[in-house]
């Protein structure tokens, strides 16, 4: 299942969210430009290594400071390929500027990269003789997902499901299509500690630990004076594809 968008729409503009996703694509770029020699000293560096601190004598042999915690932040904003960016970038596109809506920007952008912080945490705790390093923004996005399912378990999501040559377009309820993405995390990261803690080329316990820290972050970083207003599901999906999407005015409920 690949998401299209969302049934509910941004009362506000997202700035933080934009914001994000414009740094993201800024460092990637940067990352592009780079010789494989120094891109690979880059993700050894801003990246996280578990072993560089479950075994700091390997860290100083192979040249790592092991005192330096800023990767665990400066991780979330490298990424590894075309595609990591931009599945990762499209994700934060579609649940951001929802969970941003309910927290306001600054209190949005602590969340974020707190939950991508435990996630990194998450993902040394599961990997900690790891060699190789990890970066990506998917903990952090995970954790928007979380927050997303507990402020709107009403909406749908605009899915794309392949069949065949034919592409099928279906409006799954958030709630089905978060646990089933959740549950395909879960059944890896166990598959993965079952290997030996063999990663696979994916971080599956830093999205399940950026999801945990979302659902149990989110109610901690809503706005106060943002509180009364919750949209629920009411965009149809003739109008989930409207031009005027973006207009807050339209289908809208509030509940206190």
């Amino acid at each position: 299942m690949f998401p299209i968008r969302d049934t509910i729409p941004s009362r506000s503009p997202p700035l933080m969210t934009w914001g994000l996703i414009g740094v993201n694509i800024l460092v990637f770029f940067f990352e592009r430009a780079l010789p494989p020699e120094q891109l690979k000293a880059v993700f050894y560096w801003f990246g996280i290594v578990p072993a560089r601190y479950t075994h700091p004598e390997w860290a100083t042999w192979f040249g790592l400071p092991v005192d330096n915690y800023w990767p665990f932040l400066t991780s979330m904003f490298l990424h590894g390929g075309w595609m990591h960016i931009i599945s990762n970038m499209w994700t934060l596109w579609i649940f951001g500027d929802n969970v941003e809506d309910r927290m306001g920007p600054w209190r949005f952008l602590c969340f974020y990269l707190l939950c991508g912080i435990l996630a990194g945490v998450v993902h040394w705790g599961t990997n900690m003789h790891s060699t190789i390093p990890t970066v990506g923004a998917s903990g952090a996005i995970s954790g928007v997902l979380g927050a997303y399912l507990l402020l709107y378990p009403r909406a749908h999501i605009i899915t794309l499901i392949p069949l065949f040559f034919y592409p099928l377009f279906v409006a799954v309820p958030a709630l089905v299509f978060i646990f089933v993405w959740f549950g395909t995390q879960l059944l890896s990261g166990v598959a993965s500690l079952a290997a030996a803690g063999v990663v696979g080329g994916v971080a599956w316990w830093a999205h399940i630990g950026g999801f945990l820290a979302g659902l149990v972050l989110c109610r901690l970083f809503l706005d106060p004076a943002r509180k009364g207003i919750h949209y629920l599901d009411e965009l149809t999906y003739e109008q989930a594809w409207d031009a005027e999407l973006g207009d807050p005015g339209r289908n809208r409920t509030l509940q206190d």
